[in-house]
Formats: C-alpha cells, structure tokens, sequence
C-alpha cells in the first residue's frame, strides 16, 4: 500500500506559523502571524484523521469541506484544494485570518479532542487562498449568460459581498449600495490590520468590480433612496449590519474621552489608509501617550486593546465582569493582547467615570462636562447561572476603586439602527430587539421582494456568519427568479 499522506497526528505536532515577537508587532499593524511554506503547510494538513463524522465541517456555519482541502493540500494539489475550499466559502482567506477557529471548526476537531493538537485549519485555509492569489488562480466572476434582472443591495460588507458573489456568477446585475467610501463594512474600518490586513480586503472588492459588480458609495439610504433603489430592482438585499454602539448610562458617561469602539476603531483604520482624520489628529481618537481602559470583554475589545498598545499609550487595561473562562472573546485573542502588555482587569465593572470637574449631581450620567480621569471600578463575583446558563456576576460591596485613565473606550456591542424609520418603510417587520425580521435560510422579509441577510438579521455576530446568510439569501433569490421565468414564459 502507497504512504498515505494524511493521518499524521500522532507521529507530527501541531505548528502554528511563526507569530512575531511581541516586542516588534506592537510597533506596527502588520499581521502577527506569518505564512507557512509550502512543506510545512503539506504537513500540517497531513496531520488530519480523514474521520468519518468531520465535526470540524459541521461546526462551521458555512460546512467547509475541510476534509477534503487538507487531503489535497497534503498531496500537494493546491489548485483544486483552491477551488474546493472556495465552492462554499466567498471569502476563505478572510475566514481564515480572523474566525475564531478556537471556537469553531478547530475547536471541535476530533484529534484536539483526544489530547493531539488540532490540525491548523485556519492557517491552512489562508496559505491556500493567498497561494492562489499569487499564482493567478483568482479571477474575476465571468457568468456563462448575463440576465437583465438585477438585485440591489444595501451594504458592503461581508454578507451583502457574499451574496453579490453567489447572483454575478449567476449572471443577475447587482449594485452594492453603502454609506462609506470604501467597500467591505466592519472587514474595513472595524477589524485592525494586524488581524486583517486592508489589501486582502481591497483586492476582493475590486475582483467584485471587475466581475460586474457596481458600486454606488458615499450613498446615505433615506426613505427616497430607498424607494428609488426598490423600484429599480427585481430584488432588494438589506445587509447594513448593526453599528448602534451600547452605551452606559452612568455618571461621567459624557465625559471627554470617553469614546466609542467603533469610532475608536474606525479612525485607526482610516489612519491607515492615509485619510485625513482630525479626531485622531487632534488627539481625540488617539491612544498615543495615554493611561487607556476599555471595557468589554468581547472581540471588538481585543481590537481595541490592542489597538491602543501599537498607538504608544502609557498603560492599557481591560475590564470585564466575568471572568477569563466566561469572556466571549476568542482566547487565542486574549493571549496576544497579554503578550503584548494588555493587562485585564478579570470580575470588574464599571460604576460611574471621574472627571476633572466637580459636580453638584452625582445621580445625573450626563451632568459631568469635564474631561475622564479615570473609572470608578466595582469588583464582581460569580453567582448563580442566569437565563443563559452562564454565571451572573454580583457585586462585592466595598470593593469599588478608581482606575486611572486618560481614554476610555466602551467596546459593549452593538445594536440595530432604526431601519424602518430610517428606509421610511414602517411595513418592515422588527424584532423585540430591533432586528430585522427575516425567513430562515432564504432571509424574506415581509416587504414582497425584500431580503435581509447578516448581523442585521442575527444581531451582532461573526463575519463567517454574515457570509453564510448572503449565500443563502442570493441562492434563494436566485430560484425566485429562474421559477418566475419558468412562468412567464409558460
């Protein structure tokens, strides 16, 4: 019998591509990880068991056929391993730089769970698509028959991409509508460069526009945007995502410098760019030279932690109220951001913020103009399971202290914009959290030929997801309009 390259698990250990010395990738916004070799990448995939049930395929949202790419990227057949793990992921190197594996299909892996070590299937997944890129093996969406019915889509980001990818290589005319400058929503101006480089991005969206997607950016969808974009399509996908940041409503909140993630994050982002930015100019929206302290302990908080270290700031410190196990951000993210001198404050919460000015009303959150210095912090404890299942935390009385600080920034999520006021189409159905309401897989609203697809639908979640949805959603469209046709033409 011929050596099989696969099911090396026992004899080779798992290898993650080298990851930069701390000390050097907190100076700057490159990736921390590097690429693997081609040997090195035939290797670690050889490590995977070929097992009969793949948990690691059905644990991610999109079921990659992650099998079947390891097989071939072990054999050394990385077109078709290209072509396989591209069949059902839009966007496979992204997936692979910033899922959160550890949570997902490398978590669930059936070696790691018998004490091997996963395989690396996310450093795997971007050597592939990023070889492709070099060799030439990604072209731009060529439709064997363009169709005259066109789709409009509101949003440029992950899931309103994903969907423009499935209906161009179906030959449908599609129009991205978004109301930022560059394509690519929170894959662009939310994620960091050191997680997501901006030209892996950039290159998608113009593969997109050369494939016949257009662009209309710079585009604020009022009730007459709307209107006019619904009666010149035959469908409309609503993929805006939800950018509402939560907010605190404690004494102080309203104070200088005490900012918004997403603003935060943003600058930094169009920083990189080259963009002009006065409010990171001007110091607002600029870590540099500051005791900083961010709370949340979810991913958006990692980016903004971290964030804050390669900006220069004098000490970063993040607050969260449970503890390490019962974060929901990814640990292997936790971990950099330690290596990189992050220090998190585990069971803490946020009590109010402290100001350079007196105040007469302590009981009013907005009765402080004066500028942050600092957070007045409350110690937890974990209680009894809430309606989650996860342990509600409790107050510690007499615990509470002043952590010094000349940023802060609120990473707690995200929340729905009023669409239906803000589209002017009161007909479209919300939840009781103000998301859109929306079909299983095919993502129909209740406006006849609306659709909506990713974190507007599921509240905010993970890019994987939102690609997912607007697959589905354009697949379904998709057999709208080919049965509309059958019928038409009967």
């Amino acid at each position: 019998m011929a050596d099989t390259p696969m099911l090396k698990f026992v004899s080779v250990e798992r290898d993650m591509p080298a990851k930069r010395d701390a000390d050097v990738r907190r100076q700057d916004f490159h990736e921390i990880y590097a690429e693997y070799a081609n040997a090195k990448a035939k290797e670690q995939a050889g490590r995977c068991s070929q097992c009969g049930v793949p948990y690691c395929q059905s644990h991610c949202p999109l079921h990659n056929n992650i099998p079947d790419w390891l097989k071939l990227t072990a054999e050394g057949r990385l077109r078709e391993a290209y072509e396989v793990s591209q069949a059902t992921n839009t966007f496979p190197e992204i997936c692979g730089r910033i899922c959160p594996q550890d949570r997902l299909c490398e978590g669930n892996c059936v070696i790691e769970q018998s004490g091997h070590g996963t395989v690396t299937i996310g450093s795997v997944e971007k050597y592939i698509t990023d070889t492709a890129w070099e060799e030439g093996w990604v072209q731009p969406i060529a439709p064997a028959t363009e169709r005259r019915e066109s789709v409009g889509i509101i949003g440029a980001g992950p899931g309103g991409l994903a969907a423009a990818d499935v209906l161009r290589q179906a030959g449908i005319q599609v129009t991205v509508y978004d109301r930022h400058d560059r394509a690519g929503g929170l894959m662009t101006y939310g994620i960091p460069g050191f997680k997501l480089e901006k030209d892996v991005v950039t290159r998608r969206n113009r593969q997109l526009e050369e494939g016949g997607v257009t662009f209309e950016l710079n585009c604020d969808v009022t009730p007459e945007k709307f209107a006019a974009i619904y009666a010149a399509h035959d469908a409309v996908i609503i993929a805006t995502g939800v950018y509402k940041s939560r907010d605190l409503d404690l004494h102080g909140s309203h104070a200088q410098g005490v900012e918004k993630a997403i603003d935060f994050l943003t600058a930094s982002n169009r920083k990189s760019f080259g963009d002009a930015v006065p409010e990171f100019d001007s110091g607002r929206l600029n870590a540099e030279g500051k005791r900083v302290v961010v709370i949340g302990g979810g991913d958006t908080a990692m980016d903004c932690v971290r964030t804050s270290i390669r900006q220069g700031a004098v000490s970063v410190k993040c607050l969260y109220r449970r503890d390490r196990a019962n974060m929901p951000g990814s640990q292997r993210e936790v971990a950099n951001a330690e290596e990189e001198g992050v220090v998190f404050e585990w069971l803490s919460a946020p009590k109010g913020f402290t100001t350079d000015l007196r105040v007469t009303d302590a009981s009013d959150p907005g009765a402080s103009a004066g500028r942050v210095t600092g957070v007045s912090v409350q110690k937890m404890r974990l209680g009894a399971a809430d309606a989650t299942g996860r342990q509600a935390p409790e107050l510690i009385e007499g615990s509470d202290y002043v952590e010094e600080a000349d940023l802060v920034i609120k990473a707690l999520g995200f929340e729905p914009e009023d669409l239906p006021t803000l589209f002017g189409q009161p007909e479209l159905e919300v939840t009781r959290w103000g998301t859109i309401k929306a079909e299983f897989t095919t993502g129909k609203t209740a406006l006849p030929g609306v659709y909506a697809v990713g974190d507007i639908v599921r509240g905010a979640s993970l890019v994987v997801w939102a690609i997912r949805d607007g697959r589905d959603c354009a697949e379904a469209i998709v057999n709208n309009l080919n049965t509309a046709s059958v019928i038409a033409a009967e």
